[in-house]
């Protein structure tokens, strides 16, 4: 089937043994429903069918049968991806951003946990809005990939992949994207006053963190600072913030919450008219 989606998410890649690197793309249908699509090539596409936040895109979609969430679909064919046009930021409000994400807004996460577990509605991509935040932190992970996957994808690229490219020496050059070393996570309380504690997988959190490791010249101690400032002191504290929140698959109807943020909503708050309409 076609589907014309808003591009609402894009995670940091990651590694399949499946699939190769790999992004987890998510956004709404213009009918309004969430989707999520994978897997998605993101780096080895052609770079005209690159998307980014808030793109309309129109691609041809089937029901990932192995994935029972009903938001997942696998795309045909990545390199047949339309870009159809964006929307902007309309200034500081995001007005017509705010019409399509925000129709459906949790504030509890019982409730949002609830209807993940209910094997009718199988909630599995949502915006929640936090009550308070609470923190941003960090902490050291592995630095490199699953030697496992590496040797698979090395595999994967000298047979020709899953999503097959024209020219060969793309392949063969191709680079998998770095492992970001550390988890990010918000803590944050919802309007019960319960507090979670989800990581934090968004491209840009991911990105942002190599960008200021290259200005500290490798100094991770600063590049993690610097990622917290700007999320913590700055979007958490500045912006009307919103998480989006997934499941995983594997952890959807095992873990106690099996979200995790995989993007975020941020446009300046809206300010009230004073009592004279001001």
């Amino acid at each position: 089937m076609k589907k014309k989606v808003l591009i609402l998410v894009k995670t940091y890649p990651a590694i399949s043994t499946k699939y190769g690197e790999t992004v987890c793309t998510a956004g709404i249908t213009e009918e309004g429903e969430w989707i999520r699509i994978y897997p998605i090539p993101f780096r080895k596409i052609d770079f005209n069918k690159r998307y980014s936040k808030y793109d309309w895109i129109e691609l041809e979609l089937t029901k990932n049968s192995k994935d029972f969430r009903p938001e997942s679909f696998r795309p045909l064919d990545p390199n047949q991806i339309v870009k159809l046009g964006h929307i902007d930021s309309d200034r500081d409000t995001w007005r017509e951003r705010r019409n399509f994400v925000l129709k459906n807004v949790y504030t509890n996460m019982a409730k949002l946990t609830l209807d993940a577990k209910d094997r009718e509605k199988c909630t599995s991509l949502a915006v929640f809005k936090p009550t308070k935040i609470l923190d941003f932190t960090y902490e050291k992970t592995e630095s490199f990939w699953d030697p496992k996957k590496i040797k698979a994808l090395e595999s994967e690229y000298s047979q020709g992949s899953l999503f097959e490219t024209n020219d060969l020496d793309d392949i063969t050059e191709f680079e998998v994207v770095d492992k970001v070393p550390y988890k990010f996570k918000f803590k944050f309380q919802d309007e019960t006053g319960k507090e979670s504690n989800l990581m934090i997988e968004d491209w840009e959190t991911g990105m942002l963190y190599w960008k200021r490791l290259k200005v500290y010249e490798g100094d991770e101690q600063k590049a993690c600072d610097y990622v917290k400032k700007t999320y913590f002191e700055d979007f958490s504290k500045t912006k009307d913030y919103h998480f989006i929140l997934g499941t995983t698959l594997k952890h959807h109807h095992l873990s106690k919450n099996p979200f995790v943020i995989i993007g975020d909503f941020r446009p300046k708050p809206i300010k009230q008219p004073g009592l004279f309409g001001t």
